[in-house]
C-alpha cells in the first residue's frame, strides 16, 4: 500500500460496490485526517451509506482499499472495533429492554470506556434511563444509538445521518456534544443531507452524487470554487416563458437562472446592481412578484451549480 498522508485517520482509495445493476460507489477517493470532523454529503441514493459501511467494516468492497487507523480490516479487525464508535442510519435495538440495560449491553463489548450513567447523561436521556426502548420517541432512540457508540471512549466516530428524526432543539444539542469530541481530540465522519449541519460542523466536505465523489474541501473553498457571493430568488404570479428566462441571464453580474420548485433561481456576482435590474426588467415585462428573497452563498448552492437539483431533492 502506498504511504499516506501524514495525521490521516481515513484513506480511501478507488472504492467501488456494485448491486445488481446500481454502481452505489464508483471510484471513490477520500482522506479524514486525524481530529477533524469530516462530512459526506449527498441525497439519498448518492452512495453514502454504502461508503461509510465499507469504511466501518460491515460491507466488504468489490474494488478498492480502505486503511482506518494505519490497519485493515481483514487483518486488524478485532483491534479496529475497540478503537470505533459507530451509529448507523437505522439503529435496531430490542424494544424489550430499558435505556440503562441497552447501554450497559453495548458497553460490555468494550474493554474500556465511560461509566454507564456518564454516557446516558452525555446524550441526556438520564429521565429516561428505566424506560424501555420500545417507548422512547424517534429522537431519543437517536441519542440512545450514539449512547451506544461512544461507550467504548472511541477514538474514531461514525455518524451516519445522527440528528435525522431530531427536533431543531435537539439538532443543536446534538451539534454541541459533536463539538465537543472535535475539541477532545476524536475524529469524526460525519454523513448528512442537511448543509447547514454540514457548514455548522465540519473542517472538510466531500460532496456524493451517483456514486462519485464530485466536490471536495472545506466548506469555504467549494463555496469560493462557484465564484457564486449571492442567490436571489423569486416567485411570480405565473410562469416565466423561456424567452424572459433567457432575457433574465443578460442582467449585469447574473451567472445562472433555472426554475426550482415554483422559483425563478439566480446565481449572482452583484447583488446591489442585479437585484435592482431584476426588478426594473420584471417591472417593465409586467410580470407582479409573490416573492423575493437573497442570501449569500452555502454549500446548498455549490450542490446545485454542480448537479442542477437541491442536495435533498428525491
Amino acid at each position: 500500500m502506498s504511504q499516506f498522508p501524514t495525521g490521516c485517520a481515513l484513506r480511501v482509495r478507488n472504492l467501488r460496490k456494485v448491486y445488481k445493476d446500481v454502481i452505489a460507489v464508483n471510484g471513490v477517493d477520500l482522506d479524514v485526517l486525524t481530529g477533524e470532523c469530516f462530512g459526506l454529503l449527498g441525497p439519498n441514493g448518492a452512495g453514502k451509506t454504502t461508503t461509510v459501511e465499507i469504511c466501518e467494516g460491515l460491507t466488504p468492497p468489490d474494488a478498492g482499499e480502505v486503511e482506518l487507523l494505519g490497519m485493515r480490516w481483514d487483518s486488524n479487525a478485532k483491534y479496529l472495533r475497540q478503537r470505533l464508535g459507530i451509529q448507523l442510519q437505522d439503529t435496531q435495538l430490542s424494544d424489550k429492554l430499558t435505556v440503562l440495560e441497552t447501554v450497559r449491553l453495548f458497553r460490555s463489548f468494550f474493554r474500556q470506556g465511560p461509566d454507564v450513567a456518564e454516557v446516558i447523561a452525555l446524550v441526556q436521556l438520564e429521565d429516561k434511563r428505566d424506560a424501555r426502548v420500545g417507548r422512547l420517541s424517534g429522537g431519543q432512540k437517536q441519542r440512545l444509538a450514539l449512547a451506544c457508540a461512544l461507550v467504548g471512549d472511541p477514538e474514531f466516530i461514525f455518524l451516519d445521518e445522527p440528528t435525522t428524526g431530531l427536533d431543531p432543539q435537539a439538532r443543536r444539542q446534538l451539534w454541541d456534544l459533536i463539538d465537543e469530541f472535535k475539541h477532545g481530540g476524536r475524529t469524526i465522519f460525519l454523513t448528512t443531507h442537511y448543509m447547514e449541519e454540514a457548514e455548522r460542523l465540519c473542517d472538510r466536505v466531500a460532496i456524493m452524487d451517483y456514486g462519485k465523489v464530485i466536490a471536495y474541501g472545506t466548506p469555504r473553498e467549494l463555496i469560493a470554487s462557484t465564484g457564486i457571493e449571492h442567490v436571489v430568488e423569486f416567485s411570480a404570479e405565473r410562469l416565466l416563458e423561456e424567452m424572459e428566462l433567457a432575457v433574465l441571464r443578460t442582467i449585469e453580474g447574473v451567472r445562472d437562472v433555472r426554475p426550482a420548485n415554483g422559483f425563478i433561481r439566480l446565481q449572482v456576482t452583484q447583488l446591489h446592481r442585479t437585484v435592482p435590474a431584476l426588478l426594473e426588467e420584471l417591472r417593465r415585462r409586467r410580470i407582479p412578484l409573490t416573492e423575493l428573497r437573497t442570501h449569500s452563498a452555502a454549500l446548498e448552492d455549490v450542490f446545485v451549480t454542480l448537479t442542477g437539483r437541491r442536495l435533498r431533492d428525491e
